[in-house]
């Protein structure tokens, strides 16, 4: 069985949950429910076979967006110091919902979107948080996810809209995990883990303590400096990384099947966060706007830290592609 025939199979209250989004290329799951997080993203390749490019995600775990294939972060990305908010001369106290005490990943990954759109390679899907209970974020806004599928592409846009009535900070991101090795879809990942050549064209990164910048961006970590294009190693790495060459992607090159990713990204992606865990089937490369710790650095005046500030009825958004190579 299939994991797209799998996901056919579960029980009609899960499968309820899932929008898969297919073409000749490309098959996406994405999970409404669960924060607009992705379960799977396939490709198939020049010799005819679905592989897993995004790491597939378990039955079990359809409702957690951290274990998922890839999950949103609005209305900002990463973490933020001890949850403390601050903008102009007030400081808001958020759910310290990360196992390092920071507030992590923004504050609507754990909310059911809706699905305003849908055809065979398209699905939009909004949030909107007004009069909503439990959200952590101390203002009201409305986001929009779309993901869509063209050809050999797949397309992500993201919107932040203030429907409040008075300014605040914000950014986004995705946190896509992706295969070391593209192993056909319904074969388990092999025992060692692959090294696939990246190559990111950023020229500076943030000196981070607990991953949380303090200050500006500055030299290029080297163990995250993969501007010369080279294999991912078993190195941890757990970088930002700014700086991105306009127009230049990044590139993640599968050598043994001559197949190869590349990810573009508008400029309000400022942003890179590179994750390669040790001893695990993937690694994640995540375009956001802001740095970890963005709203503090942007309250004490630090430059670039990729935070916005939306006035009420002001909306910022942003697209990528993940473009498949042959």
């Amino acid at each position: 069985m299939t994991a797209v025939q799998e996901i056919e199979a579960l029980p009609s209250v899960v499968a309820e949950r899932m929008v898969t989004l297919r073409n000749g290329t490309w098959e996406l799951d994405v999970l409404p429910a669960t924060g607009a997080s992705l379960a799977g993203g396939r490709i198939r390749t020049s010799d005819g076979v679905w592989r897993d490019l995004l790491r597939p995600t378990r039955r079990t775990v359809l409702g957690e967006p951290e274990k998922c294939s890839s999950f949103p972060m609005v209305p900002w990305s990463n973490r933020i110091r001890d949850g403390v908010l601050p903008f102009g001369d007030r400081t808001w106290q958020l759910q310290r919902n990360g196992a390092d005490g920071t507030a992590i990943h923004g504050a609507a990954r754990h909310s059911a979107w809706t699905a305003t759109d849908r055809t065979e390679t398209r699905v939009v899907l909004e949030l909107d948080t007004t009069g909503l209970v439990g959200v952590n974020f101390p203002w009201q806004f409305r986001a929009q996810i779309t993901y869509a599928l063209a050809g050999d592409k797949l397309v992500v846009g993201t919107s932040v809209r203030n429907v409040d009535r008075e300014p605040f900070p914000a950014g986004f991101g995705h946190h896509p995990y992706f295969q070391r090795t593209l192993s056909p879809v319904g074969t388990s990942a092999p025992p060692t883990p692959g090294q696939p050549v990246l190559e990111v064209p950023a020229h500076q990164g943030y000196s981070l303590v607990n991953a949380l910048a303090s200050g500006p961006a500055g030299a290029l970590p080297q163990r995250a400096d993969f501007r010369v294009a080279r294999p991912l190693t078993s190195t941890f790495v757990d970088d930002v990384l700014t700086a991105w060459e306009p127009g230049a992607p990044v590139r993640i090159s599968y050598q043994d099947l001559g197949v190869s990713v590349d990810l573009h990204a508008d400029p309000v992606y400022a942003h890179l966060v590179l994750y390669a865990p040790r001893k695990r089937p993937y690694f994640a490369v995540e375009p956001v706007t802001n740095v970890n710790n963005g709203f503090s650095l942007h309250a004490a005046g630090v430059p670039g830290t990729g935070v916005f500030v939306l006035e009420p009825g002001e909306e910022r958004c942003g697209g990528f592609t993940m473009t498949l190579r042959s």
